[in-house]
């Protein structure tokens, strides 16, 4: 947090120096400009497009600012720990998958060849929730197959429960960044009547600037909310393909003991 704020000291001191060098300049080229004619003004104006040449991350701190620190800043702070979350979750997913066809087809060879025990030392050595679940499988083979069978439901969900760990903060975030953003909103709106019930008068130069307040926070939460949105969805995504690995290769683990028993 600190840093944040360092940047954004930075950030308005540039803003600072950049607008004193503008009215530096200013008298100047108002001096040239009266030297023209106002038809070839006009022409120049028409004919040549403004090039600001003005940084991305320049000019995003500058809306940023623009938009009022005291709102913007807790919707970046939404998105900041979202994306956090969701890319741990990434991580953790992206490692916890394992070729399943080879895993399963090891551990029926091993269970085969060397018995139970051997086959629980290549659970143990195998990192992924469906490695996990074949090792409380094994662990009460002795006990019988319907132990087997109940260990591997429960142990599923268990492992379940980890995959989808650190969902909730990411929905919150979702649904709190847009709403923070409308807040902001109400809060610029509020601001335009007050200045307009301060002039005494209408007119665009009273309004913009609680109107720009309003439509940047807006614009912030609603960025944010989709951003967040599209890694919640890809995740779950990659959870759901997870769970149904994990149903089938506990079918399985069933079958594969239930041929072992019968030998």
């Amino acid at each position: 947090m600190k840093k944040l704020f360092l940047v954004l000291a930075a950030a308005t001191l540039s803003f600072g120096a950049a607008y004193a060098q503008d009215a530096n300049e200013a008298p100047a080229q108002e001096a040239a400009v009266e030297q023209v004619a106002p038809e070839a003004e006009a022409e120049e104006l028409a004919g040549e497009p403004e090039l600001t040449g003005e940084p991305m991350h320049f000019a995003l701190m500058k809306k940023f600012l623009e938009g009022g620190w005291e709102w913007m800043l807790p919707v970046l702070v939404c998105l900041v720990l979202g994306l956090a979350i969701a890319i741990e979750r990434i991580l953790y997913l992206t490692m916890s998958q394992i070729n399943t066809k080879k895993f399963v087809a090891d551990v029926e060879a091993t269970l085969n060849e060397k018995g139970v025990a051997a086959a629980l030392e290549l659970c143990r050595n195998t990192r992924g929730p469906i490695a996990s679940i074949y090792y409380q499988g094994l662990l009460r083979y002795d006990q019988g197959l319907e132990a087997v069978e109940k260990a591997v439901v429960s142990y599923g969900s268990v492992q379940q429960g980890h995959l989808e760990s650190g969902l909730s903060w990411i929905s919150l975030f979702i649904a709190l960044s847009p709403s923070l953003g409308f807040m902001g909103t109400v809060v610029g709106m509020i601001q335009a009547f007050d200045d307009i019930q301060a002039q005494a008068t209408i007119s665009p130069a009273v309004v913009a600037g609680g109107i720009k307040v309003a439509l940047l926070t807006t614009l912030m939460g609603l960025i944010s909310a989709v951003i967040l949105q599209v890694f919640f969805n890809y995740i779950l995504s990659k959870i759901e393909g997870q769970v149904v690995k994990m149903e089938d290769t506990s079918i399985s683990l069933i079958d594969m003991l239930t041929a072992y028993n019968k030998r």
